[in-house]
């Protein structure tokens, strides 16, 4: 098909905005988006459409659900002594793949990086420090990733917390430096677990 037609070319376009996909890759899906019947794709709009209506980030941990609460903070099996705080979403998921941890999540959306104009004030740092009551929480899991920016962010909200007391901890480095959680595999991630430092 010739990428003049307009609406082709602007689907192609759009899947080129997507993360990791390259121009074949999204060409391929604007194909595979063509080949659909009208329902299939109604039906692939609709879902898109009503997940970015009904996911919202959770009154307590800020990870995404569809309720007030997540299933994690929603859980009463969860050992709410240990709170581990991530960068993203995806960093609950690769853990939550181990089934070795039990705790609690802090998601934080982001990273402080001052060569992308982002600050304290843009992550969710504001929303944890109002759960550690040391009377409850005994640990903070600084799952950050090992990029300087992770880094930077594990040291400062680790300064934010040594005043109360609590027990801060830092995944080992079984994580690859520069690499980010999501794609490390579950048994990484367990030995990581479980040879986390005191900060």
């Amino acid at each position: 098909m010739d990428t003049k037609v307009a609406p082709f070319a602007r689907l192609i376009e759009q899947f080129e905005r997507l993360p990791g996909i390259g121009h074949k890759s999204a060409q391929r899906l604007a194909f595979h988006v063509l080949s659909m019947t009208n329902q299939q794709a109604e039906n692939f709009a609709k879902i898109i459409v009503d997940a970015h209506e009904k996911i919202h980030k959770c009154e307590v941990c800020c990870d995404l659900t569809d309720s007030d609460l997540c299933c994690v903070c929603s859980s009463p099996s969860r050992d709410r002594s240990k709170i581990c705080v991530v960068e993203d979403s995806r960093d609950v998921m690769a853990i939550e793949r181990t089934h070795e941890y039990d705790g609690l999540y802090h998601v934080l959306h982001g990273a402080i990086s001052p060569m992308n104009n982002i600050d304290i004030n843009d992550i969710t740092v504001n929303k944890l420090i109002p759960r550690l009551d040391p009377d409850k929480v005994k640990e903070v899991i600084m799952a950050t990733s090992t990029t300087v920016e992770g880094e930077a962010t594990a040291m400062y909200i680790s300064r934010l917390i040594k005043p109360l007391g609590i027990k801060i901890t830092r995944l080992a480095y079984g994580v690859p430096v520069g690499a980010n959680l999501e794609y490390a595999d579950e048994y990484t991630l367990v030995k990581a677990m479980e040879g986390r430092k005191e900060l």
